[in-house]
């Protein structure tokens, strides 16, 4: 789960890390009054969406007069930003952050995620900081220094003093940057987050250093222990299929492709894919009912996928453990009749039940194209759509 910004910057301030005073609008009206309630002369205008790349596309503006704040925040607000990730289609800002502006010195980046390779978390510094961090990470990869942090012993002086010194921090500057590195972590710990990214980071001409911006997200699994976390939700900024199978835990992600995928397991979901992609399809989806699904959340998925106009045909792969392949194929039979299926359907059951799922779909009466194994499975829905 992802949050906007000014919420990202809210939770840094409860493990002390610095930012700077703003506040949220959803009117030019209301950008007036918060520039207005913080003072100064000299305020940034920042749309708040889920996606980075927002300066490049028009959504950081700097504002040197109250009436430049109410001009940038009108035309901010309700501009579809185009980034390079949020798509062609782009991201509907609704609200800006207001925020003071600062004397820069320098610009840093600083970043807390999982490191699956070591099983510790990983923190990541770069001389680098500001909009082409991805750049620097493609060209110049060793101006990103890294440290692993063991869980156990949390996080220590020395990896502070390391990434300080191997990005070009002012000696002075170390103590501070122990106590904001930490502050990032403990955050990073504590709220169970999957990724929490400062950038830029600066150090103003007054020593002091700064989050100016903070991107982070949250894995999804222990999202139950955090309740205040999950306030901060911001539907407006999900996919409507994406909230949707939320609501019935299913794990689905919209893709760009044309053939809907409906598995269980997000291993099998995801060599799926890679075989659909293999036999020359694009899958229009991830989509992992898992081992204890039942009829009923079986036919909500079959429904989600084919909400997507551009799905063109479907492959149901199973492997029934847990999950009973005579239970996908009621959901399916169910779902499949409720809609009115009209795009080309595959089916690949095996494990528990086999036989069962295989009678019940072949007795249904439904243009069900049957497959032998996964990969017989691939080059049938790839086929079926081509020829649709």
């Amino acid at each position: 789960m992802n949050i906007h910004e000014y919420q990202a910057k809210g939770i840094l301030k409860e493990y002390g890390v610095k930012t700077l005073k703003g506040g949220i609008a959803k009117t030019p009206d209301d950008a007036v009054k918060a520039a207005q309630n913080m003072g100064g002369n000299i305020w940034v205008v920042k749309a708040q969406i889920h996606a980075g790349g927002r300066g490049k596309a028009g959504g950081v503006k700097l504002a040197k007069s109250i009436d430049e704040v109410r001009k940038h925040a009108q035309e901010i607000i309700g501009k579809v930003l185009v980034t390079h990730q949020t798509g062609p289609e782009g991201k509907q800002v609704n609200q800006v952050l207001i925020e003071q502006g600062c004397d820069i010195k320098k610009e840093y980046y600083v970043a807390c995620l999982v490191d699956r390779d070591t099983s510790k978390v990983a923190m990541m510094a770069s001389s680098e900081g500001g909009m082409d961090i991805e750049e620097v990470a493609h060209k110049t990869p060793e101006k990103i220094v890294t440290v692993t942090i063991d869980p156990a012993t949390g996080f220590q002086p020395y990896h502070a003093r390391k990434l300080a010194f191997e990005i070009g921090m002012p000696i002075e500057l170390q103590k501070e940057a122990f106590k904001f590195m930490k502050g990032l972590y403990d955050c990073f710990i504590a709220k169970d987050c999957a990724m929490a990214e400062i950038n830029p980071l600066v150090e103003t001409k007054q020593g002091e250093l700064i989050a100016l911006d903070c991107k982070m997200s949250f894995d999804s699994n222990a999202l139950y222990r955090h309740p205040e976390v999950m306030e901060l939700r911001d539907l407006t900024e999900e996919n409507a299929e994406e909230i949707e199978a939320s609501k019935y835990e299913l794990a689905f992600i919209k893709l760009d492709g044309n053939i809907g995928c409906l598995v269980n397991g997000a291993g099998l979901a995801m060599a799926t894919m890679d075989i659909i992609k293999l036999a020359g399809g694009e899958p229009a989806n991830f989509l992992d009912v898992g081992g204890g699904a039942n009829k009923e959340k079986v036919t909500h998925a079959f429904k989600i996928i084919l909400k997507d106009p551009n799905v063109k045909g479907i492959l149901v792969n199973i492997f029934g453990g847990i999950m009973k392949c005579d239970i996908i194929a009621e959901g399916v039979i169910a779902a499949s009749k409720e809609v009115g299926l009209k795009v080309p359907l595959v089916v690949r059951l095996q494990g528990t039940n086999v036989e069962k799922g295989k009678q019940l779909l072949k007795d249904s009466g439904l243009n069900i194209i049957a497959a032998d194994d996964l990969g017989d499975a691939a080059k049938k829905v790839v086929t079926a759509v081509k020829g649709a």
